[in-house]
This record gives C-alpha cells, sequence and structure tokens, in this order.
C-alpha cells in the first residue's frame, strides 16, 4: 500500500488561519481587566455556518488558544454550534455561558479544572439540556468548592444516550443515579472512576449497548462477571487493564479472573468489540473458543498481553475465524497501528506500541503520513511522560528522515518538529531524548520548507549545545542554528547572540577545532551560526568581542593559511564575513583598528578567491568611511589600503553563483554617500550589483521598498561620482526595472 503526502484541505487551511490571527480579525468589546471583554468579528456580514464554527472552536482548543475571551467569539448571531469539543482549556463559567444560546446535540468538554461537571450542565440552555444526545466530561470533576461530589445534574439529561464519565470522581452512587434517571442511556464510559460495585448496571440491561471500565476501581470484584452477563444488549465491552496507571491509590483495579467471563460462551450474543488488553492468564483454546462462539464480534483488544502474538491472531485478519477480526497488540504494524489509533490517551498503550513501532519503521521507503499522525497524536497527549517521548521521537526520526522525509507533506512535518520541541522543553537534561530531537531537526527538508518557530528551536538547540559534551549532538546542533540563524530576525539574533553562555560555547568549539587543526564540517557549522549570529545584530557582535571572539578569529587566519585551498578558503569566507558583519557596527569598528589586522584583511584582499577577497574588501571599505584619523591610529596608510581597494574590486567578474545573502541594504548606504573614497563607493555598488543580479527577485524590491532608488539616482546624476561607479549604479537601475512592477 502507498502512503503519499496528503495536502491540507482549504477549508482546514482557512480555519487555521483564523485561529491563528483571531485577534486581527476581530474587535475587543470592553478594556483593561474587564471580565466582560468580548471578541466581535469586525466584519459585522460574517457567518459562520455549523461544520465551520465547529471546527474552529475545536482548533482553537488544540493550538491551546481557547479561553473566555475567545469563547465570546462564538456569538449565536455570527456561529452555529451543535457538537462541541473543548479539551484542557483554562475556562469559566463565565466563558462557557455562551453555549446557553446554542442548540447543542454533542458535548465534549475534556479536562475541565476550574468547573465543575454540574456547572458545566448549568451553563447549557433549555433546548440543549432537552436534547443533548452524547455528553463526555473526562478528566474533568465533580466535586464542588465544599469538597461534594455532585452529580445530581446529570438528571437533567433526560434525552442522553452516550456519557464519558471516565478519570473522575464519578461513584456508586451516581452510577446508581443515572441508570434510574436516563432512559435513553445506551453507551456509558466508567472507565479509572471511583466506582466500587458495578451493581446498578443490571437496571440498564435492557438497553446499554456499550460499556467501558478500562482500569477501574472495584472491591466486589465477584460480582462483575454476573452483571455483565445480564448485559445483553451488550454490542462493546472494555475490560481491559493497565497495572501501571493507579490515580486512585485507595482503590485496587478489578481483579475479577478473566476466564471467569470467557468460559461463559453463550453470554452476551451481540457483542462485537471485546477489549481485554493487560489481563493476565489469558489461555488460547480458551480465547478461541470464545471468538467461535461469538460469531459477531469484529474486534479484539490484546494489547500488553502475549496473547497477540499467537499465530491465530498474528497472522493477517485472523483467517482463522473466517471473518476479518481487528486485533490491538505489539506483534506486527497492524496490530501496534491499531492500538495507537484507539488508546492515545494511554499512556502505557503508547509507549508499548511505540518502542515496537520502533524496529518496524528502520526500513520504511516509503512516506507514511498515516503513522505520523499516530504518533504525534499519542505524544501529544502524553508531553510529561518519558517512556513515550523517547519512544516517539525515535519513530519520527526514522519516518521524517531521507528520501522518505521529502515526500511528507510540510504540514505533517510541522507537526512532528512542534511536538518534538515541546519533548526538548519537557526533558531538557535527557540526553538521549535530545539527541533524537536533533536527529529529526538536522534535516534540510524540515529547516528549509516548513512553517515553524523557528526562534523557539534555535533557543532549544543551543541550550541543547551547551548542556551536552557530545561530537555528533555538537555538529548537529551547530549544523541546525547555522541555518536558523539566517532565518530569524535580528531582533531574535540579538536575544541568542547576547546570552554569554551561547557565545562562549560556539567560541570554544571554534578554539578546539583548531587547536587540533581539525577543519571539519563541525568548525564549518560553527562558522556559519556565528556569522548568521552576528549579522546586523551590534548586541551579537559587541558579545564576540567581549569574549575575545576577534583574537581568536585572527589566530584562525593565521593557522588556515597554509591549508589546501578548499578547507582554507570556506574558514576565511566565514571569518571575514562575521568580521564585515562587526565592520557594519560603526560603534565597534575602533575594536578591528590595529595593525596586525589591517595588514592581514590587506594580504587576503589580494587573494584570487572572489569570496575571501569580497569580505576583506567590505571590511576595509567600512572601516574607511569612518575617517583617517582612526588610520593614524592603527599605524597604517589609508590612501594605501583604498587604492588596493580599488584596484581589486575593479579586477573581479560576476561569480556564476550568489555568494552572500543580506537581510538589508541598510549597511551599503553610508558607504554610497562617501563621494570622497570612490573605491568604498565601488565596493559597495558592485556588492549591490551582485546580489540584484544573482537574485534579483528577492533584492530589487528590497531595494525599493528601503529607499535605495533615489540614493542611486543622485549618485548618478552627481559629477563627483566616478565613471565606474556610474557605470554600477545604472546596470543597477537597468535590473529594478525587469523586477519591480510599475518601476519608474
Amino acid at each position: 500500500m502507498m502512503f503519499g503526502p496528503s495536502v491540507p484541505s482549504l477549508q482546514n487551511c482557512c480555519v487555521s488561519f483564523i485561529c491563528e490571527n483571531i485577534s486581527a480579525l476581530c474587535e475587543t468589546h470592553g478594556s483593561g481587566d474587564d471580565p466582560g471583554k468580548q471578541l466581535r468579528l469586525r466584519n459585522s456580514e460574517v457567518y459562520f455556518h455549523g461544520n465551520i464554527s465547529e471546527r474552529i472552536l475545536e482548533t482553537l482548543s488544540e493550538k491551546g488558544n481557547l479561553n473566555d475571551e475567545t469563547l465570546s467569539f462564538f456569538d449565536p448571531d455570527v456561529t452555529c454550534l451543535r457538537k462541541v469539543c473543548i479539551k484542557d482549556a483554562p475556562v469559566s463559567t463565565r466563558g462557557l455561558r455562551v453555549l446557553k444560546s446554542h442548540k447543542i446535540s454533542e458535548l465534549e468538554v475534556i479536562g475541565l479544572k476550574n468547573v465543575t461537571v454540574n456547572d458545566l450542565i448549568g451553563c447549557l440552555g433549555e433546548w440543549t439540556l432537552s436534547n443533548l444526545r452524547s455528553l463526555n466530561v473526562s478528566n474533568s470533576t465533580f466535586i464542588n468548592s465544599s469538597k461534594f461530589c455532585v452529580i445530581v445534574s446529570l438528571t437533567k439529561l433526560r434525552n442522553l444516550q452516550s456519557l464519558n464519565v471516565s478519570n473522575t470522581e464519578f461513584n456508586r452512587h451516581g452510577l446508581d443515579i443515572i441508570a434510574e434517571d436516563l432512559p435513553n442511556l445506551e453507551k456509558l464510559d466508567i472507565s479509572g472512576t471511583l466506582i466500587n460495585d458495578i451493581s446498578p448496571l443490571r437496571k440498564l440491561k435492557d438497553r446499554l449497548r456499550s460499556l467501558s471500565m478500562y482500569n477501574l476501581r472495584a472491591s466486589h470484584t465477584e460480582e462483575v462477571v454476573p452483571v455483565l452477563c445480564e448485559l445483553t444488549k451488550l454490542c462493546q465491552l472494555d475490560v481491559s487493564d493497565d497495572m501501571s496507571m493507579q490515580p486512585f491509590v485507595n482503590f485496587q483495579p478489578v481483579k475479577f479472573r478473566i476466564r471467569d467471563l470467557l468460559m461463559r460462551e453463550c453470554d452476551l450474543p451481540e457483542l462485537r468489540s471485546l477489549d481485554i488488553s493487560g489481563k493476565e492468564g489469558l489461555k488460547e483454546d480458551l480465547l478461541r473458543a470464545y471468538v467461535v462462539s461469538h460469531p459477531k464480534l469484529q474486534f479484539l483488544g490484546l494489547a500488553l498481553t502475549n496473547a497477540c502474538e499467537w499465530p491465530l491472531f498474528a497472522d493477517q485478519l485472523c483467517p482463522t475465524f473466517g471473518r476479518e477480526i481487528l486485533v490491538t497488540g505489539e506483534a506486527n504494524e497492524r496490530q501496534i497501528l491499531e492500538s495507537l489509533r484507539r488508546y492515545p490517551g494511554r499512556s502505557a498503550y503508547v509507549q508499548k506500541a511505540l518502542f515496537n513501532l520502533f524496529t518496524l519503521t528502520h526500513g520504511m521507503v516509503e512516506p507514511r503520513e498515516d503513522i505520523i499522525e499516530l504518533i504525534v497524536t499519542g505524544m501529544g497527549q502524553h508531553p510529561k511522560q518519558l517512556s513515550v517521548q523517547m519512544a516517539a521521537t525515535a519513530c519520527l526520526y526514522n519516518l521524517s528522515k531521507g528520501e522518505s522525509g521529502l515526500r511528507v507533506h510540510p504540514s505533517c512535518l510541522r507537526r512532528v518538529v512542534d511536538l518534538t520541541l515541546l519533548a526538548m522543553e519537557n526533558f531538557p537534561n535527557h540526553q538521549q531524548l535530545q539527541k533524537n530531537a536533533l536527529l529529526t531537526l538536522c534535516s534540510d527538508r524540515i529547516l528549509q520548507d516548513v512553517n515553524f518557530d523557528r526562534f523557539r528551536c534555535a533557543k532549544l538547540v543551543m541550550e541543547c549545545l551547551c548542556s551536552f559534551d557530545d561530537l555528533s549532538m555538537s555538529r548537529m546542533a551547530v549544523a541546525i542554528c547555522s541555518i536558523l540563524a539566517a532565518k530569524i530576525s535580528t531582533e531574535q539574533t540579538s536575544i541568542l547572540g547576547a546570552k554569554g553562555r551561547y557565545m562562549k560555547k560556539l567560541l570554544k568549539i571554534v578554539e578546539d577545532k583548531i587547536h587540533a587543526s581539525s577543519i571539519d564540517m563541525t568548525l564549518k557549522f560553527t562558522l556559519s551560526a556565528l556569522w548568521n549570529l552576528t549579522d546586523e545584530s551590534p548586541p551579537t557582535c559587541h558579545m564576540f568581542l567581549s569574549e575575545g571572539g576577534l583574537e581568536l578569529f585572527i589566530h584562525v587566519l593565521q593557522k588556515v593559511h597554509d591549508l589546501e585551498e578548499d578547507p582554507r578558503v570556506h574558514v576565511q569566507t566565514k571569518v571575514l564575513g562575521l568580521v564585515n558583519n562587526i565592520a557594519e557596527v560603526k560603534t565597534l569598528r575602533q575594536a578591528l583598528m590595529r595593525e596586525d589586522f589591517i595588514m592581514l584583511a590587506k594580504r587576503l584582499l589580494k587573494v584570487q578567491d572572489i569570496d575571501v577577497s569580497y569580505f576583506a574588501a567590505g571590511i576595509i571599505a567600512h572601516l574607511a568611511s569612518d575617517g583617517e584619523q582612526a588610520w593614524l591610529i592603527a599605524g597604517t596608510d589609508r590612501e594605501d589600503i583604498l587604492r588596493d581597494l580599488g584596484e581589486t574590486v575593479r579586477e573581479w567578474q560576476q561569480p556564476q553563483g550568489e555568494m552572500v545573502a543580506y537581510r538589508s541594504f541598510s549597511p551599503f548606504f553610508p558607504l554610497l554617500n562617501c563621494y570622497d573614497m570612490p573605491s568604498v563607493q565601488l565596493w559597495a555598488s558592485w556588492a549591490i550589483q551582485h546580489v540584484v543580479t544573482r537574485n534579483g527577485k528577492r533584492y530589487c524590491p528590497m531595494l525599493v521598498k528601503e529607499g535605495g532608488v533615489e540614493l542611486l539616482r543622485q549618485m548618478v546624476a552627481n559629477p563627483k561620482t566616478e565613471a565606474t561607479v556610474v557605470t554600477t549604479l545604472t546596470n543597477i537601475l537597468s535590473l529594478l526595472k525587469e523586477h519591480v512592477r510599475d518601476f519608474q
């Protein structure tokens, strides 16, 4: 089976955009700390139909952007809610009251902590109370401010057909109430509750079709099987267990022997789904006989049991029984994926499935977005479970690397990155998990093509670099940072670069590599990272100088002088590129005005490789623009060096590729105004011509936007401008006509 890239629908893209920009699309009524603040669409004529309204609400919840204020967006005059899904949102009754005006048939409010279930029901309108069919309040609370468990409000929902109270304080008394007062109840989930006696279920024996009691705590275990077998309409039964999860320490898991249920082959004739995952003492002949005696059975949960490995269940589609039976477990890919699909909220199940999936993902050559989606779903539900995060990050690396990763859609890879970064944040001191994360992130496809929070990523990677002394991790970390530093804003590079801890680490890597004469990829990535972090970032340049970076880089230039051409040029280019960034900062130029460095730059100005001489020329041009006094202090002849600068630039031929990338043209404008130094103007104009020639689509609009066109025209018209400079500027203006619409 082929699993190719899946493109997000236009509707999903629009919903995502609305959720990420909801503040910009709305006006806020109310001000300051006003608890009654409400969001209203700026365009009063817009109305969202039911499906879109529900997707916006669910997406806001998924993105962690749902609160009382954003809930106010769902005014019934603008939106229509029939199905409501809210998960782990910090909402109060003030926000939830917006539900009163909607006619809701399905309500899912999971992880409600600030409001009790009783209060939630109080926020519903009369139509909803009379017509609500499905209610899920899993992981919420029934305990009020007086520490009482209030369940009676559920009796208002007379037409309720499905109720999920799993992992709440719901108890035997509550079970009595709903069994008596909810006449239409057909589906019930009491997993992980405080119920210690399920005998009230007998009142539901003629109508209950689905019962989930995973990890139920109980004391009257001798009554469990007899009660279950009286539920003759039951189609779905979940009695699975997980001994590692014990949220309520005063109760023990149901200890009834599963064989007592399996031996009653004639009971539960309508059973289509049976989950006995985590149960001990399963016997092959007994389980085989039970499946044979239940011809309607289509699903069998066997996760965390040895039974999933038996050939009659591990073989494709269970041919032993002459029908297809889905099985959860860890014996093969089909079982593992079914486990991830059905149990995303069970950490032990997810961890075991991912542990076994890891080996299978090694050999996968086709893109498997289906598997990635299952992994990130389980991963997202257990962000603080190290075992889950370890297994998940390992699997995600296998599925996003190499050729198969190139064919995974960027939107899918974004979820991979987001969950990977969250794992890094939650376990900053766990070396192997951090290494798994770096392996995934160190991908050209991810770093270049995927839209994610690059600043957040860069910070986490820098923290990882500083925390662990591991050669492979350092190589990946500096490689990632070298790319990200060029893609984040100058404000963000300044925040990163101004941290002395980060700068010390990067410079230490350079120092160690040069001391060992190791001109490898780690050194090159580190130099690139430093270069990009200092680009138009005075705070980073200042930190570089204060940490002894200039002395180190002079030593590097001297050390690599006798190397072979290719490694020498790569190192020299990156070193001079960084120093050029420092030279662009007027207040820091004095640090470069030293005779040893000026002479070194003059020598490198004359090398044959244009990549090196270009940056040496840039440094000289910027330093020359500061005036003659600084050069006297440096003990060098400015006129001599300016003459060399002009001769060098005139000899250059345009290289085939783009040598350098610029964030803006602002560093060049002061140089263009140096009419008393034509060679400085020549370098600046040549540099601009180079980038607009090689990447006019990017740089021509930038030059226009930054006001450079008027400056260029003034220079062309100025009789003081040297002829060679005029020719270069004229070429630039001609290129602008090709790439900028309506250019005059």
